[in-house]
């Protein structure tokens, strides 16, 4: 006998209960994929739900805003983004928009600048006291903003800065923001220190290497600074509230609150109207720059 027949004869056929347990797999697995996309899904809606309630609530009017959870209205109009676009008190909401965009793009500028130079004087240059300095920095981290707001009033009314935007924005050309300087410094960290000595060697100081070796392969640390730094500003109200009086100085955050008891009755259309346009310009900046955001995360290292 050959031994093809061999084979054939001692090869016996897949029986159904063979087949059974990979079934049960195959199928356990559909079942637990799909209690998963289901849980997913719910939480999906739960989480999306204030958003699009408000989106939804922007296009109705105010009398079935309050006490009303329902998303859908037969009275969908454009009425409250109108009353948004006219402004408050004699005061445009362009100028909302701008005052908002002026501290945003201040602070971030503001940061970047500070940051990046203080980090590479940290990770960069030997002085008396370096690691001190920088432990310092970081216990700030530490210290809640509401300790220090009295201490910082009273210096900025005895400047007489109080109702300018100096308050809002020195801080951030100071490398104040203790964050966003110890984001540089670990990234910086993780860069070679050959490539300075090579610069060294060819002339450089601590200024061209900074500009023209630093600067460059910063870029991702740069830019998430630059979108946190960006939202953290225009959704500041504290701020603003503390130091500004003149309503035509108010950024958004303020002006949405004037439409509440600006009269007898508050116009929450209006407002809500107002809080959708506002934050029209935080979502698009951070679409166009969320995979900076990531790559900034997940590069900057946590190595001390």
């Amino acid at each position: 006998m050959t031994t093809t027949a061999l084979k054939t004869k001692t090869t016996a056929p897949e029986t159904s209960t063979d087949r059974d347990p990979k079934s049960r797999t195959i199928l356990g697995r559909s079942l637990k994929s799909l209690l998963f996309h289901g849980v997913s899904l719910a939480l999906i809606v739960v989480v999306m739900y204030p958003a699009v309630w408000m989106v939804a609530s922007s296009f109705k009017p105010s009398s079935e805003i309050v006490g009303n959870a329902a998303i859908w209205s037969s009275n969908f109009s454009f009425d409250n983004f109108v009353k948004a676009m006219d402004g408050i008190g004699g005061v445009s909401t362009l100028q909302f928009f701008g005052n908002s965009l002026f501290l945003a793009v201040g602070s971030v500028i503001g940061v970047v600048l500070s940051s990046t130079v203080t980090a590479y004087a940290f990770t960069r240059i030997n002085f008396p006291g370096r690691q001190l300095f920088f432990t310092l920095m970081i216990v700030t981290l530490l210290l809640p903003f509401h300790v220090v707001i009295i201490p910082q009033y009273i210096i900025f009314q005895q400047l007489g800065l109080v109702d300018t935007y100096v308050p809002l924005l020195l801080g951030k050309f100071l490398g104040a923001e203790a964050f966003f300087v110890f984001l540089m410094v670990q990234f910086m960290r993780n860069l070679p220190r050959e490539l300075d000595e090579a610069a060294r060697i060819d002339g450089a100081g601590h200024v061209r290497i900074f500009v023209s070796i630093m600067l460059p392969l910063m870029k991702p640390s740069i830019i998430t600074a630059s979108i946190f730094s960006f939202i953290w500003s225009w959704n500041d109200f504290l701020g603003p509230l503390l130091y500004l009086n003149s309503p035509d100085k108010y950024p958004l955050p303020l002006a949405l609150r004037l439409f509440v008891d600006q009269t007898q009755s508050s116009d929450y259309g209006a407002m809500i109207a107002m809080s959708v346009l506002a934050l029209l310009p935080v979502l698009l900046f951070f679409l166009i720059f969320q995979r900076h955001i990531v790559e900034g995360v997940s590069t900057q290292g946590l190595k001390g």
